[in-house]
């Protein structure tokens, strides 16, 4: 073998990049990234579009909302339990003032919750609620509700919120749902991010509360 065949088969050379696939390969990066963001947003919009679709079918026991109630009142009485929740963080009382409530199908009923504000400062809050068994959530109305609304308290305030619903005699021509003889409204309080904050920003250095 010759000098010059020596030389040939030891000069590997390393293929240059090949700039197309360099440029696919960031294509495939930046497509990755924006289908990253748009699935975000899709599940930062997915959380209320679906309580929209919730309060619109009754799905996961969510009630309804109506202008009025029906003219119709039928022969059947189905009791509503009322039951109240409140969130981590949130420092009020909470309570309905009455457990219990006969009402009958088609009737306007009015219930009241009653809520107190143990914080030292005001404090906003806003209530979810749901109706179990689930299926009833379709039939279950509301014309005026707290929880329509952001409610809020001063230190030390306490009130007494109206709640006006009724129960939709379509019910009665659902073959499940018919069947039920006792409804459980429950609410749940949460804080509102700002007052939260306005909180922790009254909290002293040291982490203890002033007073």
């Amino acid at each position: 073998m010759t000098a010059n065949d020596d030389s040939k088969a030891t000069d590997v050379r390393q293929p240059k990049p090949d700039p197309v696939r360099r440029g696919s390969n960031g294509g495939v990066v930046l497509s990755c990234v924006a289908a990253l963001l748009v699935m975000g947003g899709a599940t930062w919009a997915a959380v209320p579009l679906y309580r929209l679709f919730c309060q619109v079918t009754g799905y996961g026991g969510t009630t309804m909302r109506a202008e009025k109630a029906p003219d119709a009142v039928l022969d059947r009485t189905i009791t509503v339990r009322f039951d109240s929740n409140v969130a981590p963080g949130m420092k009020w009382e909470f309570a309905p003032a009455q457990r219990t409530m006969e009402v009958k199908v088609g009737e306007n009923a009015l219930a009241f919750y009653k809520a107190h504000n143990s914080a030292p400062n005001t404090l906003k809050g806003t209530a979810t609620y749901n109706v179990s068994p689930e299926i009833v959530g379709a039939y279950f109305n509301k014309i005026e509700c707290f929880c329509f609304t952001e409610q809020t308290l001063a230190a030390g305030e306490s009130v007494e919120m109206p709640l006006s619903f009724f129960i939709d005699p379509k019910i009665a021509d659902d073959r499940e749902a018919s069947l039920v003889k006792e409804i459980t409204l429950s609410y749940t309080f949460y804080p509102m991010a700002d007052t939260a904050a306005k909180a922790d920003d009254n909290r002293p250095a040291d982490g203890k509360q002033g007073g």
